[in-house]
């Protein structure tokens, strides 16, 4: 909740900067950023810890029986 209002306080600021109109369109892009990043992050980094682990897992099973491209 707080992520998302914080990306709505961003948003209507970068979007007001400009003076053109109304920073309520800022306010909305920057809240659905926000509830994007926050759903986006935890998969990313569940991503990465499982590449990590299995790429490890690689480098050890080629450490153990040997590598077979040579």
């Amino acid at each position: 909740m707080l992520s998302t209002a914080l990306g709505a306080l961003i948003g209507s600021a970068i979007d007001g900067a400009d003076g053109d109109d109304s920073t309520a369109d800022g306010a909305i892009v920057g809240a659905a950023t926000a509830t994007v990043v926050r759903a986006l992050v935890p998969i990313a980094i569940t991503y990465f810890v499982g590449w990590a682990v299995l790429k490890s897992l690689d480098v050890a099973k080629d450490a153990v029986f040997g590598d077979e491209k040579s």
